[in-house]
């Protein structure tokens, strides 16, 4: 019985696995291939990936996307954090209900919903200040924000919840102001939150494509765009070898900051050791 057991759930785990990740490897051979049948080997090539960067549209697109994933990710942690810390810190306090919907909207609100009433009001602020003078970079970051902000809350929200408050009232106690409370005992203990939100926000911003569609000008199409233009002509080689590259990148990504926190957690392992250390120590002088 637990024989079948094990079999059964091997089985549903190497499906899963399969399902996720098989169309990946799928488009990563077909990046390699010679032919320009998208579906048919035609032999291993990289020159789909010279065809690439030799494609100024494409690459003006991914500059732009990337810039303006980078500006929203670390906008996003900045006002998400400021909102994670005013829901976890404040309490009960009027509005609180309002506040935390209104910063939780963006996370069940559709795309399509969000990009028109985005649109909607930069028309609406032109027409009445004269900003923005037209949609482009600028206009699409702040979209971006709207919506990337909500998920560096709730992951700061969440960390923030499993902090012990003794060590900001041990600080605080000892005279440090809060903001110095914050700089060197809150923050370093929610780094690892800031950076799994900064990598989320970006990745987000770098897939989004509805919202953009809304709020992007003539001459600030993002690398999603681009490619769902090129995709509604026919699939192109290019496309697999652009795929490949971003996905190698996210994989990077994901490994760089596992390090990072990995790194972090044993630093404060070590330094939590040697706290105890000299306390111990301390109490031997003592006694």
């Amino acid at each position: 019985m637990v024989g079948r057991r094990g079999l059964f759930l091997t089985s549903a785990m190497a499906f899963g696995f399969a399902f996720l990740y098989l169309p990946i490897l799928l488009l990563i051979l077909y990046s390699f291939n010679a032919s320009r049948l998208v579906t048919v080997w035609g032999g291993f090539s990289v020159k789909w990936y010279g065809e690439l960067f030799r494609d100024d549209q494409i690459l003006s697109a991914a500059w732009v996307s990337f810039e303006i994933a980078a500006m929203t990710a670390t906008l996003a942690c900045v006002l998400g954090t400021i909102a994670g810390l005013v829901m976890s810190r404040f309490g009960r306090f009027r509005g609180r209900t309002l506040f935390s919907g209104m910063i939780s909207a963006p996370l069940v609100m559709p795309e399509v919903i969000t990009g028109l009433s985005l649109l909607l009001l930069f028309v609406a602020l032109e027409q009445a200040i004269g900003w923005p003078s037209g949609r482009g970079v600028t206009t699409i970051t702040i979209a971006h924000v709207t919506f990337a902000m909500a998920y560096v809350a709730v992951v700061i929200q969440s960390r923030l919840a499993g902090l012990d408050e003794s060590l900001e009232e041990a600080a605080l106690d000892l005279g440090a102001r809060p903001f110095k409370v914050f700089m060197t005992v809150t923050l370093p203990i929610i780094s690892p939150a800031l950076v799994a939100g900064w990598l989320l926000s970006f990745t987000l911003s770098l897939d989004d494509l509805v919202i953009a569609s809304f709020v992007a000008g003539p001459a600030s199409s993002t690398l999603p765009m681009v490619v769902f233009s090129k995709v509604r002509l026919g699939l192109e080689p290019t496309i697999n070898a652009l795929a490949t590259l971003l996905v190698l990148l996210a994989t990077l990504t994901i490994l760089v900051s596992a390090w990072l926190m990995q790194r972090q957690e044993r630093n404060q392992r070590r330094q939590a050791a040697r706290a105890l250390a000299a306390e111990a120590e301390e109490a031997a002088t003592t006694d």
